[in-house]
């Protein structure tokens, strides 16, 4: 990495990642966490190889897929430049297992006092509010919006629902009530991390994306947040250069492989 970021602190927010977005389908296999929850989410559905351990690399998978089997779901590893042993990715691709869904981790150093500021909710004449939502209404809402199965929206509520760090979310309505964007923050320590941000199809370009998320940093500020990080796919320059314009800077990247045939 060579990011200009303290490597040690980036390693605290991946951490945090992890934690913020822990199904409760997972279990330990010799350092790597193994994720199965049927879920849209990969980051719960994946092996997260946190630690090196004992066992070789080949002999840890075999022990990871029978739970994939179990599940009825393809195994996935997530690649970061945390992940243990040093050549997994290397090895993981001699063994025919395919690179998908490069993404990127982005980072806000710090929080300023203009999150606090004036919300602006009227823009071309929209008159928009945006209220806190229960979790289980924002994972079928959110689910609504990506076309997501019945299973995948109660994985998703569930998960949100027994989450180990709290998260907060919400929705940004017309002044028919109908749903232009959502949201949803978690908050661990001085980290707030934004997940969901998703905007309706007949809503984007007008800043609903944007004023949601400032939104919910405003909120992690409040509960003593002093930085934030998100996920974003590589590719999606648009959300990129959102992003920026909110201050946030590239941190580190990380990708998926799994087997060729399997769906993903």
């Amino acid at each position: 990495m060579t990011t200009g970021f303290d490597v040690a602190w980036l390693a605290r927010i991946e951490d945090a990642g992890i934690h913020a977005t822990a199904p409760r389908e997972q279990r330990w296999v010799d350092g790597w966490l193994v994720r199965f929850a049927p879920g849209k989410a990969k980051r719960a559905r994946c092996i997260q190889p946190v630690a090196s351990g004992r066992l070789s690399i080949d002999e840890k998978l075999a022990l990871c897929l029978p739970h994939f089997a179990a599940a009825g779901l393809p195994p996935i590893v997530r690649i970061t430049p945390f992940a243990e042993p040093a050549g997994l990715d290397a090895h993981l691709a001699t063994l025919g297992m395919v690179r998908f869904d490069d993404s990127l981790v982005m980072v806000l150093a710090a929080l300023d006092d203009e999150l606090e500021g004036r919300d602006d909710g009227h823009r071309e004449g929209e008159a928009v509010s945006i209220e806190a939502v229960g979790l289980a209404a924002f994972a079928d809402c959110i689910g609504a919006a990506r076309g997501s199965s019945a299973v995948e929206r109660a994985t998703h509520a569930d998960r949100l629902g027994h989450a180990a760090v709290p998260h907060h979310a919400v929705l940004a309505r017309d002044r028919r009530g109908a749903v232009l964007a959502g949201g949803q923050v978690a908050v661990e320590g001085t980290l707030a991390g934004l997940y969901d941000i998703f905007t309706v199809t007949d809503a984007r370009g007008r800043g609903h994306g944007e004023r949601v998320s400032r939104h919910l940093l405003a909120h992690g500020r409040r509960l003593g947040a002093s930085a934030a990080y998100l996920q974003v796919d590589a590719g999606n320059d648009v959300s990129r250069r959102l992003y920026r314009r909110r201050g946030f800077r590239a941190a580190y990247p990380y990708h998926y492989r799994a087997p060729a045939t399997p769906a993903r």
